[in-house]
C-alpha cells in the first residue's frame, strides 16, 4: 500500500497516477485544469469524440473525461507526455493493426503529443466502442 503524501489518499500501486484534492466537474473543468502546453491537445480529443458520439453524455467518470450513453463509451486523460485513451480491451485488438505506431496495453492507447492528434482513428474507435457496446 502507498499513501499519497500530498492528499492522504491510499493506493495499492505506489506513485499511482491521482488526483489530488477534487475532482473535476466537467469535461471543460477537466482541461482547464490541466497543464498550458497540453490543453490545445485535449481540446482536439474533446472535439473528435464530441463529434463521433453526438448522442453522448460528457461526464466524468474515474476522474476523466468520458463519453457515455447508457455505460461509458470512451474515456481519456492527461498525463506528462500523452492523452491516454481508454476504450477498452476488445477495442484496442480490434484496431491492432491501425495501432501499430502507438503504444498500447490492455484497455489503453497512448496518444504522444508530440504527434499530430490522429482524428479519425480516434472517431473510428469511438464509433465502434458505441456500435458495438464495447466499453471499458
Amino acid at each position: 500500500m502507498w499513501t499519497c503524501p500530498k492528499c492522504g489518499r491510499t493506493f495499492k500501486k505506489r506513485e499511482q497516477d491521482h488526483y489530488c484534492g477534487k475532482a473535476p466537474e466537467t469535461v471543460e473543468g477537466y482541461i482547464a485544469m490541466q497543464p498550458e502546453g497540453i490543453r490545445q491537445y485535449l481540446k482536439e480529443v474533446k472535439d473528435v469524440l464530441r463529434a463521433a458520439l453526438p448522442e453522448a453524455e460528457e461526464r466524468i467518470s474515474w476522474s476523466m473525461p468520458t463519453y457515455w450513453k447508457g455505460h461509458n463509451i470512451i474515456h481519456f486523460a492527461g498525463f506528462k507526455n500523452h492523452v491516454g485513451l481508454y476504450p477498452g480491451p476488445e477495442a484496442v485488438r480490434e484496431f491492432a493493426e491501425r495501432l501499430k505506431e502507438y503504444r498500447t496495453s490492455k484497455g489503453t492507447i497512448q496518444l504522444p503529443y508530440s504527434r499530430p492528434v490522429p482524428a479519425e482513428l480516434i472517431s473510428d474507435i469511438a464509433r465502434w466502442c458505441h456500435e458495438t457496446g464495447n466499453h471499458p
